[in-house]
């Protein structure tokens, strides 16, 4: 097996270290090579004022997810950084759960882009509540961002 075979079990691992996703039950329910996907159920503690998905949960979710895509093309030695994003919130967050689907655009050695949607899942059709652009930044010898 190449290092590069072992993505899905590194990104798990290091998924599992996120305290962020672990605090709004956000879980990682697949990983391929270029495209992430993490779903979490809805919970009124991350609603705001109108009783609708916050706006930085769904930012956090799409951010992590285009992270992790951005993460299944570099090599086991390097770690990636969000260095900037643009949130296009395009319907209310109401749903039962949510999906955040990163997918890898432009790979690159030092700098990837990713796009995320999100959705809200509930009795119809998933719907489609917010979309992203990320710029990843690839790290490579830093011993204090690893993983």
């Amino acid at each position: 097996m190449s290092d590069m075979d072992d993505f899905r079990d590194r990104i798990t691992a290091s998924f599992s270290k996120q305290k962020v996703m672990a605090t709004i039950g956000a879980v990682l329910t697949r990983v391929e090579h270029g495209s992430i996907e993490i779903e979490m159920p809805f919970d009124e503690k991350l609603t705001q004022q109108h009783g609708i998905l916050h706006a930085g949960i769904i930012s956090a979710g799409l951010d992590t997810a285009c992270g992790y895509a951005a993460y299944t093309v570099t090599d086991p030695e390097a770690s990636i950084l969000t260095i900037e994003f643009k949130v296009n919130l395009l319907s209310p967050g109401r749903g039962e759960r949510f999906l955040f689907r990163g997918d890898v655009t432009k790979p690159g050695s030092t700098i990837i882009v990713a796009d995320g949607r999100a959705y809200a899942v509930g009795d119809g059709p998933a719907k489609l509540i917010a979309s992203m652009t990320g710029t990843m930044m690839v790290i490579r010898g830093r011993e204090d961002i690893a993983g």
